[in-house]
């Protein structure tokens, strides 16, 4: 019986104990002849799998791989653009909270003007904009830069003030 201590990391027929340089690479598989082709020339229902991925198995040649070349990079967002994207958030849940507030204390004297039919389609509009504006600076800016999407935002902040609220408060009237 050795006592020596690598006998443990070692099975019978090994030979030269653990390797000292890198693993060696695997050849590069050829892609398949749909992969080759291209994403714009498949059917939808074509199966794919992403870059990295292989297909095994029955049928396994006809599966190709996504274009990996087509799709954009997408960078995460900064923390600084994250503060400022949940700040404003909130001022816009607090402004769909103020349109709320507002909107129903000026319901009684709005019933002298209009009818219940014409007020609440825009009180509904009124309480839904400051989500429809985040949403659709937040869409029709992406891919520009991050100072056109916080001036979009911060336009909203400005345009969207529930009005209501502020002159009349929750006590008023």
């Amino acid at each position: 019986m050795t006592s020596d201590s690598d006998d443990a990391l070692s099975w019978d027929g090994d030979e030269g104990g653990a390797p000292t340089g890198p693993a060696p690479k695997k050849p590069a598989q050829p892609r398949s002849a749909p992969a080759a082709a291209g994403q714009a020339e498949r059917p939808a229902d074509d199966p794919a799998l992403p870059e990295g991925w292989n297909a095994v198995g029955k049928g396994s040649a006809a599966v190709g791989h996504l274009g990996g070349e087509d799709d954009e990079e997408h960078q995460p967002l900064s923390t600084a653009m994250l503060l400022i994207l949940g700040i404003v958030g909130g001022v816009y849940l607090l402004y769909s909270v103020g349109w709320v507030v507002g909107g129903l204390r000026l319901k009684p004297l709005a019933n002298f003007f209009v009818a219940d039919a014409m007020f609440l389609p825009w009180f509904v509009l009124a309480v839904a904009a400051p989500l429809l504006w985040f949403l659709a600076s937040w869409v029709l800016t992406r891919g520009r830069a991050g100072w056109i999407r916080i001036s979009a935002l911060l336009l909203g902040v400005v345009l969207l003030v529930p009005w209501p609220f502020v002159t009349v408060g929750a006590i008023g009237l």
